[in-house]
């Protein structure tokens, strides 16, 4: 089940990277915008951030879940390092998220209630503010590969007729978009591996006992009962990244198999503008650079807007204060999810690492990743890896 969840990052700070500090919104950096003036001293700057989603999971299986974040973190240099730029780098690294058995995002991916993996994923640039999404989407292996085409293609312009281009579909539309654009479409059997087939199973079982249950009060107690097993059987929330390129431009990503047992045909806040992620370049009224990925509950995360609100929060003076406050005020305790019982499990440790961008750290790349625990409200950890170099 998906548990709301996060961690914060950001450029500008003294604060030395790996330390703790309390909070919540999965992947915030932000960046003052002085990199193209390091760059012209021969130094490159370069951040990358990816987590594998917060949420249950098997501790036993910790060394894969900090390896899947390592190789993602190793892809997404090694873009950079080629001269790519955000958009492109937070999409490599999430495909690498994707295409891990044990995260819920792409292959592996939670099945809904009718055993099938429709999936979620959204991407926003910095620069342009142009953002792509797909929402229930089956049959394709990596639905990050379609939400950055769909972002690529919308900067080109109108299309015929004068028509607008999309920037966020699903189900059967976004399936027939993707294969006309040429990605290559997966088979159904391929995107669902032993593990999540397995939790399925579990998960069927447990609901069709709780089904069987007649008076209304033991029905309810039951069903919160079967939620709170359920989480233990099944994957990581949503994966994402956040990444700023040697240009000093921001871009941030997420994707996600949603909800263990959802409703077929439902979306949660990967695919939602304002909701999974967002990233804005420094300009206009924003002294700071920002680039958010979310991970938990998709339908309170939608309900709160958080990856844009955590944006906005990071503007102010007192930057982390005002994280703290958003995060309280307008998640936790917000009036637009008070008709719900609760926000689920959620992680309440928010990660910050800083850089002075124009004294950037020498890492040596045999080193070059962090892990980063963020502890959640059951003591379980979600794993994050952070690269500066």
């Amino acid at each position: 089940m998906e548990a709301a969840g996060s961690g914060s990052l950001g450029l500008g700070d003294t604060q030395p990277p790996g330390t703790a500090r309390p909070g919540a919104a999965e992947g915030v950096v932000p960046m003052k915008r002085n990199e193209k003036e390091v760059a012209k001293e021969g130094k490159s700057v370069g951040f990358v951030l990816v987590h594998a989603g917060a949420g249950y999971h098997s501790e036993s299986k910790a060394k894969e879940y900090k390896q899947v974040c390592k190789k993602a973190c190793q892809k997404a240099i090694e873009k950079l390092q080629a001269g790519a730029l955000a958009v492109d780098v937070v999409t490599a690294a999430l495909i690498e998220l994707e295409d891990s058995p044990f995260t819920n995002a792409g292959m592996g991916s939670n099945l809904n209630l009718s055993g099938d993996i429709e999936c979620d994923a959204s991407t926003m640039d910095g620069k342009s503010l142009n953002f792509g999404a797909v929402g229930a989407l089956r049959g394709i292996k990596n639905p990050i590969l379609v939400a950055n085409k769909l972002l690529s293609e919308a900067q080109k312009g109108k299309l015929s007729a004068g028509r607008i281009p999309p920037c966020f579909l699903v189900g059967e539309g976004a399936y027939k978009w993707a294969v006309d654009h040429g990605i290559v479409p997966c088979p159904p059997d391929i995107m669902a591996t032993k593990f999540s087939l397995s939790a399925f199973r579990k998960n069927r079982r447990k609901l069709e006992l709780a089904e069987k249950v007649e008076t209304e009060m033991i029905q309810t107690k039951k069903r919160r009962e079967v939620s709170e097993n359920t989480n233990v059987t099944t994957s990581l929330d949503t994966v994402g990244a956040v990444v700023v390129d040697h240009e000093g431009n921001v871009a941030a990503a997420v994707s996600s198999g949603g909800l263990a047992m959802k409703h077929p045909g439902r979306v949660g806040q990967a695919a939602v503008y304002g909701c999974g992620c967002w990233a804005e370049n420094t300009g206009g009224h924003n002294m700071y650079s920002t680039a958010v990925s979310t991970s938990g509950c998709g339908e309170h995360l939608v309900r709160t807007m958080l990856a844009r609100e955590c944006s906005v929060a990071l503007q102010a003076e007192d930057a982390h204060q005002a994280l703290l406050e958003t995060m309280q005020k307008k998640f936790v305790h917000s009036h637009f999810k008070a008709s719900t019982r609760s926000c689920g499990r959620a992680v309440v440790g928010n990660r910050r690492w800083c850089l002075q961008a124009s004294k950037p750290y020498k890492l040596n790349m045999l080193d070059f990743c962090k892990m980063a625990p963020c502890t959640a409200s059951d003591g379980l950890p979600s794993y994050s890896v952070f690269c500066i170099f």
